[in-house]
């Protein structure tokens, strides 16, 4: 499935413009991740620019069964990994879409799998973060408004900070380094998510 194809999924499955731009930024934020791998000389998962393009792709795809099974969050990721499956898209980007809800139970193993648990939850602090700025534009947010947002239980409780918190011990990530990607990531796309 290209990048193209994911898109059109995604739009013709999601009605709500504020999760469709969600998963723009988790897509987004995966590629930064996966940028970041090849660039260490480590590898995405081969280390060329299809792996890029197929973190990428799980990220742009992990809630494309949201709006269906937003009542129902044991459901959530399952319905959309099967659905995915039956498409024909590829069993990494499946997976990956099945374990990123941690209401499942079921851990991630590949790197790819753990990048798409920590991408989702990072995404929205940094959302949250913006909307509390004046001007609410991404330009304006530093990794130090970000860590200082991380460390206040009560703002957008939504982005779950034991799950961004991985980022070390799943990803070898320190937290200011992870955000500095995350957010990086995403204001190379602000136009586009409205930001």
């Amino acid at each position: 499935m290209t990048r193209e194809e994911a898109l059109n999924l995604v739009k013709e499955k999601i009605q709500n413009k504020n999760l469709i731009n969600h998963c723009l930024a988790v897509e987004v934020v995966m590629r930064g991740l996966a940028e970041n791998f090849s660039a260490q000389g480590g590898s995405a998962s081969g280390g060329n620019d299809t792996d890029i393009e197929k973190w990428g792709r799980a990220g742009l795809l992990h809630d494309i069964d949201y709006e269906e099974t937003k009542d129902k969050p044991m459901e959530h990721s399952k319905t959309g990994a099967e659905f995915l499956k039956e498409l024909g898209v590829e069993e990494e980007i499946c997976q990956a879409v099945l374990k990123h809800n941690e209401a499942h139970g079921i851990q991630p193993e590949t790197k790819m799998e753990k990048a798409l648990l920590i991408s989702d939850p990072i995404t929205g602090l940094i959302v949250a973060t913006t909307l509390v700025l004046p001007e609410k534009k991404l330009a304006g947010v530093t990794v130090e408004n970000v860590l200082n947002r991380f460390k206040e239980k009560s703002f957008a409780k939504g982005a779950k900070r034991e799950i961004i918190a991985k980022c070390e011990p799943l990803l070898d990530l320190p937290l200011e380094k992870f955000v500095e990607i995350a957010l990086g990531s995403m204001k190379n796309i602000a136009d586009n998510i409205k930001l």
